[in-house]
């Protein structure tokens, strides 16, 4: 049983959708004891940084979703909910769930050639993997992601990316991971095969 964690902030009635297609359980909860000892939890997450905090707050579901993390649980985080696993954000002034030694800043709206970028980035990019995850597809064949996003995670170990993109000539992180806490930035429930294999690679860990 998959459990995706509903506090108010993320489009969950994809991500039921697409592990139901794919053949599994995918149930919303926002119940702290079911949170606190699922073997599969999804942190789904649109909006801002500061809103999305109050909200895992106002349900009492932080301290949860650290217990399952300290457990060993799988978890996932999507699109801001990938920024939450970090320590904090430049969007706002809340402490995040610092899962993951992280902070996310703004997308530079400069390449480094000079060249004006758009923030937010939307639309699909070729995914780099600088190292091997369980989620992603380690052999040579290319995978390809939609995002939605104007800001991105840093994290203080490199060890812990596992996914980048090529933007305005610098590589921006787009996946991490750390044992069992994953994180992606796109949106796999949007991104067709690639999304789905991911997703799939997830629920069979």
């Amino acid at each position: 049983m998959i459990r995706i964690v509903d506090y108010g902030v993320g489009n969950i009635a994809s991500l039921v959708n697409m592990f139901g297609h794919l053949g599994f359980d995918a149930v919303p909860t926002d119940d702290a004891a079911a949170i606190a000892r699922a073997d599969h939890l999804v942190l789904p997450g649109v909006g801002a940084f500061d809103h999305a905090m109050r909200q895992l707050a106002a349900r009492d579901l932080v301290a949860p979703l650290h217990d399952a993390a300290a457990r060993g649980a799988h978890m996932l985080g999507v699109c801001l909910g990938m920024q939450l696993l970090g320590r904090s954000s430049e969007e706002g002034k809340l402490p995040g769930l610092g899962l993951i030694d992280a902070v996310t800043v703004r997308l530079p709206a400069i390449g480094r050639d000079g060249k004006k970028l758009s923030v937010p980035n939307i639309g699909w990019h070729m995914l780099e993997k600088p190292r091997m995850s369980p989620l992603l597809d380690n052999a040579t064949r290319p995978e390809r992601f939609y995002f939605v996003h104007s800001y991105h995670m840093i994290c203080a170990e490199p060890n812990d990316v596992a996914g980048t993109i090529l933007r305005g000539g610098d590589q921006v992180t787009v996946a991490v991971s750390r044992d069992t806490l994953h994180g992606v930035q796109f949106h796999p429930e949007k991104s067709h095969r690639h999304g789905m294999s991911l997703l799939e690679a997830f629920a069979r860990l």
